[in-house]
């Protein structure tokens, strides 16, 4: 059995399936040139991550493909029900990046209450003729101790959120439709833990009280938080996404942090990804990754040897 990691694969994944007697594709090959490449090289597991994408003319077009695979969370890269509907087995790892992206959320959230992002900006430009007057401008950070943390979307990434914010002293307040109550276990370096039960309020309730907002939602039709929801959120919150484009209306996030309703947002995902609007790239108040949360070592490793013990399982 042929399997081809499109978007590539972990090291120690690479080694599990190999191991287990699968010959592993790492080639890139361009979208318009998989179908082809598939047909000839006669690949049974296509793995991908979020740039590949698998629609119904891929899966019909590519009959020897038994298993699709997406190194990550969300899945709407693949026609999951069309794949099914033929007999593929369509699989993911919900669970492997999950710490990863939840430490990229604090790391924009640091780095927005500091004002790194944009001293990172202005530092090499003017950091040697005008040092003082940087130091003056970023002068009036705040600490998250104490603060309120909402989290829109307390699935598994969201908990993970959650529990940084619990150990740095923050209060958590959640929204999720279709969760009322978790329980959150803080395990410690030294075996110790503690458990954590948060019921979930209203979104107006999270967005009215919340000093800082993380978005944990799977892709959506309509925006998550749009210019009604910035109307709600308290003057001066911050808001970070690192979930899905398109879940923010950009036009109106710029809007709040023009007016100042909005004091600072972290995208690490973006509405016309992967060419992001030049308003959103420019604007000072704006701390800016591309597309990352997923990619440490440790959650491409986590990624790799589940997606080889899920794959061998089905192919067994």
């Amino acid at each position: 059995m042929k399997i081809l990691a499109n978007d590539g694969i972990s090291t120690s994944g690479k080694a599990a399936l190999e191991n287990a007697g699968y010959e592993v594709i790492t080639t890139k090959v361009a979208q318009e040139q998989l179908e082809n490449y598939i047909n000839e090289h006669e690949v049974g597991v296509l793995l991908v991550r979020s740039a590949t994408k698998v629609r119904k003319e891929l899966i019909d077009a590519c009959p020897s493909l038994k298993i699709i695979g997406r190194g990550g969370v969300g899945m709407d890269n693949i026609d999951v029900d069309y794949a099914r509907s033929k007999g593929l087995h369509v699989i993911n790892t919900p669970a492997a990046s999950s710490s990863s992206v939840a430490e990229l959320v604090f790391a924009h959230l640091f780095g927005g209450v500091r004002y790194l992002h944009d001293a990172n900006r202005n530092m090499p430009l003017e950091g040697e003729s005008k040092f003082g007057q940087l130091k003056k401008a970023y002068a009036r950070g705040s600490e998250l101790r104490g603060k309120t943390m909402g989290i829109i979307g307390i699935g598994r990434i969201g908990q993970e959120t959650a529990k940084i914010a619990i150990g740095l002293g923050m209060k958590v307040v959640a929204f999720d439709p279709f969760i009322e109550e978790v329980t959150l276990n803080l395990p410690f370096y030294d075996g110790q833990s503690l458990d954590f039960k948060i019921k979930t309020i209203s979104k107006e309730e999270v967005l009215s009280s919340s000093d800082f907002i993380s978005l944990h939602v799977p892709a959506q039709k309509d925006y998550v938080i749009g210019k009604e929801e910035f109307k709600v959120m308290k003057k001066g919150a911050g808001l970070i996404n690192a979930a899905r484009g398109g879940v923010i209306d950009e036009v109106a996030m710029v809007e709040a942090l023009d007016n100042e309703q909005l004091a600072f947002a972290g995208l690490d995902v973006f509405e016309n990804e992967p060419t992001p609007a030049i308003r959103v790239l420019m604007h000072p108040k704006v701390s800016l990754t591309p597309h990352i949360g997923a990619a440490t070592e440790e959650a491409q490793d986590r990624i790799g040897i589940e997606l080889a013990d899920q794959i061998s399982e089905l192919l067994k």
